[in-house]
């Protein structure tokens, strides 16, 4: 599934397309920068979503406070079961390199197009 299909999927669903930036989420961006959120996305991904069995699974992402866990909402990437129900990634499977990168470039993506509007 490429980007634009995924986020075409995602605008269909009324919970995944009501998630925005707040103003105060677009000024962090705006402050640190787009390398700097890359770094928290990954971060937040390695040690939440990477793990086989990720700690507090299907509660460890706010649903605010961070841009970068608005987008995870947005995106379907908040906890394995929906990354299982969304993009078929198989729970109680530790996540690939390739795959955390995908999940943060989908993050990043999500993150730039809200800063553009």
């Amino acid at each position: 599934m490429t980007k634009q299909e995924a986020f075409l999927r995602l605008s269909r669903s009324s919970f995944r397309a009501g998630f925005h930036l707040s103003e105060q989420e677009r000024e962090y961006v705006r402050e640190k920068g787009y390398d700097v959120i890359r770094t928290h996305a990954q971060d937040f991904v390695r040690k939440r979503l990477a793990p086989s069995f990720p700690a507090n699974d299907g509660r460890q992402t706010p649903m605010r406070g961070h841009p970068v866990f608005v987008a995870q909402h947005a995106c379907a990437c908040c906890c394995r079961g929906c990354l299982n129900e969304w993009y078929h990634v198989r729970k109680g499977v530790e996540l690939t390199e390739l795959q955390q990168q995908k999940i943060v470039n989908f993050l990043m993506a999500w993150i730039e197009q809200e800063m553009e509007k």
